[in-house]
C-alpha cells in the first residue's frame, strides 16, 4: 500500500490530474464505497481531503465510519465534471489518523467543524485510475494530455482484495498505461 505522497512521486502527471477531478469545485468531492458487515457495498459523497501529504478524509460518526473503523477498504470516486465524463478513481486501505499535530493542522485547513464528532481517516492508494472522454481534440476532456485511461497499481503489490476497476475500452490512437 502506497501513500498519496508515495503515489503522487511515482506517477505526478496521474495524481495532478485526480487530483484535479476531486477538487474541481473548490474543497474534495466525490463518492466514498465502503464495506458493510454484510459484505455489501456502501456509498456516500463525502470531501476528500488532498495535501502533498496524503489523501485524508474527516468522516462523521456514521455506518461508514464504522465500516472503515472495521475494514479498511475503500474505494473512491470523483464527482462528474459537468462539460465531460472524465472521472477518476482511488482505492486502498484507510487508517484512523492518531497523530494529534496532523489532525489540529488537517482540521483547520480543511475548516472540519469543531465540535463535530468526526474522525480524520488517511487513504493509502493500491489503484488508481483517470479516464478522460475526448471532447474533439484537446480540451476539456484532455485535462493533461496523454492517455485516454491511465491506471496506476501500487508496484508493492496491490493488495488481493482491493478493489480494482473494470478494464475501460480505450479509443483508437490512445493507450492504458499501468506502471
Amino acid at each position: 500500500m502506497a501513500s498519496w505522497s508515495e503515489f503522487a512521486a511515482d506517477e505526478p502527471r496521474l495524481a495532478d490530474g485526480i487530483r484535479l477531478l476531486m477538487q474541481q469545485y473548490g474543497p474534495g468531492f466525490g463518492y466514498l464505497a465502503t464495506v458493510r458487515a454484510d459484505g455489501g457495498p456502501r456509498v456516500h459523497p463525502v470531501s476528500p481531503v488532498i495535501t502533498d501529504d496524503g489523501l485524508f478524509c474527516f468522516v462523521i460518526d456514521s455506518p461508514k465510519r464504522r465500516d472503515l473503523e472495521r475494514d479498511g477498504r475503500y474505494a473512491l470516486h470523483s464527482f462528474p465534471p459537468e462539460e465531460s465524463d472524465d472521472e477518476a478513481y482511488v482505492a486502498g486501505r484507510a487508517r484512523p489518523v492518531t497523530d494529534d499535530a496532523t489532525v489540529a493542522r488537517l482540521a483547520l485547513a480543511a475548516r472540519a467543524a469543531p465540535h463535530a464528532d468526526w474522525r480524520l481517516f488517511e487513504f493509502s492508494v493500491d489503484v488508481a485510475m483517470l479516464a478522460r472522454r475526448e471532447q474533439g481534440g484537446v480540451g476539456p476532456g484532455d485535462l493533461l494530455g496523454g492517455p485516454a485511461v491511465q491506471v496506476w497499481l501500487d508496484p508493492a503489490g496491490a493488495a488481493a482484495d482491493a478493489v480494482r476497476p473494470a478494464p475501460l475500452p480505450v479509443r483508437a490512437g490512445r493507450h492504458a498505461r499501468a506502471a
